[in-house]
């Protein structure tokens, strides 16, 4: 699969002019037909809602397309769900899943009347105690060893620090039966980034058969189900993309075998996509601007590991194009580094590309999710800006870069 690009270096030249490298792009027409792409293949649900994984990308900007296409959030911090308030935001179109919850979260949680996903049984009488327990709630279920599909093992759920046992869900819901519930939720997220449409078929009939069963031992009045996100997208160009209309047929038949025999077949599906709905979408631009020439090849850009942190931190692949030399051969090999005091900022090592020449734009692939939301400021680095490539093919500044201000607005030097 050949990997390309939303956007041209014609177009970047174009953005330069008005903001300096690096910046993260996301392109607006790309996210509303993905967004649509994945309710068609649900829409067979008639409850069907899909609650963005704000973590992923929290921009307002973006919450607010996705939420013009019918989609909600799905929260797991106290500035999330304020972010999430913001945009416009509120009550069930929020699921807070979090863990090791502060009550002050919890309370916002309620206020803002969103479905709380709880973590753990304990958690049951501690949101008792500081907000009171809702008619409406879910629990987060964690089937313990490992999870996989045919031979094919995908993780370790019984190494998570996530969710109830099997016999604590039992308990679980009918105390909280008992406190007053009314509706259930199940919810489980048992595989990360994975990279094959039998995922959310597998996961959702292992919880269509729980539902059955607690709704059996506990009489409990099951509502929804959410299968949470884990659907990778393709970082390499060797990638088998996956289908989300396959991926939705599957979910489909594993409803239509466990829940509608089981008298069951108008409880909801959620999904909580946070990379699937937003990595292709996004890219960070960067600027070459040094070559270094030792022990091996280097090209320095004016991005570095506080821009993207997945390849320091991961050792992850993200593709990258040089703009305008997308149809030069790759017979040259960099590392593609950053600037800061530490071995591992490199984006790229040993990669194949084109001839380099500074100031050349580096388009770094897929970082729609995870990519500035993961930022930080060691070395003093400041965050990049943000930008929207809109429908129109104008641009749009949906975060400023941080500068020199933002970074020291939290230290007072007065009493030094």
């Amino acid at each position: 699969m050949e990997k390309k690009t939303f956007v041209t270096k014609a177009q970047i030249e174009e953005m330069v002019k008005t903001y300096p490298t690096p910046f993260h792009l996301y392109d607006e027409k790309g996210i509303r037909e993905n967004a649509r792409r994945v309710k068609a293949a649900f829409s067979w649900n008639k409850g069907y809602k899909e609650y963005f994984a704000v973590k992923a990308t929290p921009n307002p900007y973006i919450l607010k397309i996705l939420k013009e296409e019918g989609i909600g959030t799905d929260c797991s911090s106290l500035t999330e769900l304020m972010l999430s308030e913001k945009t416009g935001i509120t009550g069930e179109e929020i699921m807070f899943s979090s863990n090791v919850t502060p009550a002050e979260e919890f309370v916002l949680a309620r206020k803002l009347g969103a479905i709380i996903n709880l973590d753990d049984f304990t958690h049951i009488d501690f949101l008792k105690e500081v907000a009171g327990i809702p008619e409406k709630i879910s629990l987060r279920y964690n089937p313990g060893g490992y999870f996989q599909i045919s031979n094919s093992i995908m993780d370790n759920p019984g190494d998570a620090k996530y969710g109830f046992t099997h016999d604590q869900m039992i308990e679980g819901m009918k105390k909280l039966m008992g406190y007053g519930v009314k509706e259930f939720g199940i919810h489980a997220f048992l595989a990360s980034s994975t990279m094959t449409n039998e995922y959310y078929p597998t996961l959702a009939r292992q919880l269509f058969e729980l539902a059955v069963e607690l709704r059996e031992k506990t009489g409990a009045n099951i509502t929804f189900v959410n299968l949470s996100g884990g659907i990778g997208i393709p970082y390499k160009p060797t990638d088998e993309p996956n289908d989300i209309a396959v991926i939705g047929a599957g979910v489909h038949k594993a409803f239509d075998e466990v829940l509608v025999p089981a008298g069951m077949g108008d409880v909801a599906i959620y999904t909580e996509l946070g990379r699937f709905m937003l990595a292709p979408y996004g890219c960070l631009v960067a600027k070459a601007i040094h070559e270094k020439h030792t022990y091996k090849e280097y090209i320095g850009l004016d991005a570095c590991a506080v821009n993207l942190m997945r390849p320091a931190m991961y050792g992850a692949y993200h593709h990258i194009t040089v703009a305008g030399k997308e149809n030069e051969p790759c017979d040259h090999k960099y590392d593609v580094t950053g600037s800061l005091c530490e071995n591992n900022d490199k984006f790229a090592i040993d990669r194949m590309l084109p001839k380099i020449d500074k100031g050349d734009y580096l388009i770094i692939h897929d970082t729609g999710a995870h990519g500035f939301s993961m930022g930080y400021n060691y070395n003093g680095k400041l965050k990049s800006a943000e930008l929207l490539l809109c429908v129109d093919g104008s641009v749009k500044k949906i975060r400023r870069a941080e500068t020199p201000e933002d970074y020291f607005a939290t230290l007072d030097f007065s009493n030094l």
